[in-house]
């Protein structure tokens, strides 16, 4: 199980993934917005989506857990 945390405070712009998807290591999870800029949240490891804990228009802080990969 892998766990999918925030590396700064952004928004949360948007969701790419849902539970249940099949997802490879280098994919788009979600899509953040900081100061004007987009910051795509990747998978680090494949397997399936088995959480999103995030909404669009979520503001998020350093180390909120964003998604559950199992």
């Amino acid at each position: 199980m892998a766990e999918v945390r925030a590396e700064m405070v952004a928004n949360v712009w948007k969701i790419v993934v849902a539970e249940g998807d099949d997802v490879a290591e280098g994919d788009t999870l979600v899509i953040l917005e900081s100061m004007k800029m987009e910051i795509p949240v990747i998978a680090e490891d494949p397997g399936v989506v088995t959480a999103v804990k995030v909404a669009e228009g979520d503001v998020i802080q350093e180390g909120d857990l964003i998604a559950v990969i199992d």
